[in-house]
């Protein structure tokens, strides 16, 4: 009995940084703030702006405003790491660079419309969302 309780409280241990980790906001990214971003760097692709109200949003570049779940998987003091998951849209995988408080580079790869894709774009705040 008292090796199964044991062996319980290790799996907890274990499963209860996961769980925190997964629903957390990487601290790296409270250095930025939402708004209106600019995306460049996309092979092929002029510049775009997009309002991102929430800076892990940063994370789904690929996937926009979709309603995705996503899970922190390394965070340090300049980068992180982010898995997320969009029910019927697709899948990617992240590395956010926060080169500074207006300036992201966004590495990052997965599936969109059933198909793969992969590249790096730099980020930058460029002002407020139109009406926010």
């Amino acid at each position: 009995m008292e090796a199964r309780l044991s062996l319980l409280a290790i799996a907890g241990a274990v499963v209860l940084p996961l769980s925190l980790g997964a629903a957390s906001t990487p601290s790296v990214l409270a250095q930025t703030t939402g708004g209106l971003w600019e995306f460049s760097g996309k092979s092929g692709t002029p510049p775009t702006r997009r309002c991102i109200l929430r800076p892990p949003l940063l994370a789904q570049v690929e996937h926009g405003s979709a309603k995705c779940t996503r899970t922190v998987i390394r965070n340090d003091s300049a980068s992180a790491v982010i898995e997320y998951s969009c029910a019927g849209a697709g899948s990617g995988h992240s590395e956010i660079t926060v080169l500074t408080p207006r300036s992201v580079r966004i590495d990052t790869q997965g599936i969109a419309g059933q198909a793969p894709f992969g590249y790096v774009v730099q980020a930058r705040r460029v002002g407020d969302c139109p009406g926010h």
